[in-house]
């Protein structure tokens, strides 16, 4: 079964046959993790390049992203049977008061994609379901505003972080169309990234 077809399927956003891809090779003895670095994470960081060299858009990203979750759901169960251990614990949300998803949902298909445990907390969050994340093992915790209004309860929610004493365990990954390098400073946050792509680029970073 080649697995260089998959990887391309993920790139062309053709999830049925990724799905059917990863099928087969998983019916051909191929090990579920062998198929996932080697086909879906691969595909996830050449589109994440192709990305941040302004070859591909969101667009593109998105049903690559889809392709690769159709592929993944099938790998799932396997992975957990051989215990594979995931490349870290991320729980991502939009902060208390802000209802957009978009960006938050291709971050956390990203993260998936480059090999994550993801837990997606919703829209809307307030700083005490991030601090309950983080007790609950997740290594970053993410978050996303898209109005300037929102932006400070991500600051609410590392002072939050810091009140429960898990400051120092977690590592706080910030992003949003408001949200600067700058601001990221200002509040105290790890790390900031300006798109999905860089956000799991990033991750790995942090929890490496």
């Amino acid at each position: 079964m080649d697995l260089k077809a998959i990887y391309q399927n993920v790139i062309d956003g053709q999830a049925a046959e990724a799905e059917a891809g990863v099928k087969a090779a998983l019916e051909a003895g191929i090990p579920a993790d062998a198929i996932l670095n080697q086909s879906l994470i691969t595909a996830m960081d050449e589109v994440g390049r192709r990305f941040e060299n302004g070859d591909f858009f969101v667009p593109e990203m998105l049903i690559a992203a889809r392709a690769m979750q159709a592929g993944l759901k099938l790998l799932k169960p396997r992975l957990m049977e051989a215990n594979v251990k995931s490349a870290g614990k991320v729980a991502i949300g939009t902060v208390k008061g802000d209802l957009h998803d978009i960006g938050k949902n291709l971050v956390a298909m990203m993260l998936e994609g480059t090999g994550f445990e993801v837990r997606d907390l919703g829209v809307d969050v307030p700083p005490e379901a991030f601090v309950k994340a983080a007790q609950d093992g997740a290594q970053v915790i993410g978050m996303s505003a898209l109005l300037t209004t929102t932006m400070n309860k991500m600051e609410d929610t590392i002072e939050a972080l810091r009140a429960a004493g898990l400051r120092g365990k977690v590592k706080v990954l910030i992003g949003g169309a408001p949200v600067t390098q700058d601001f990221a400073n200002r509040i105290g946050a790890d790390a900031f990234a300006p798109d999905a792509s860089s956000a799991a680029r990033i991750a790995r970073q942090l929890v490496a």
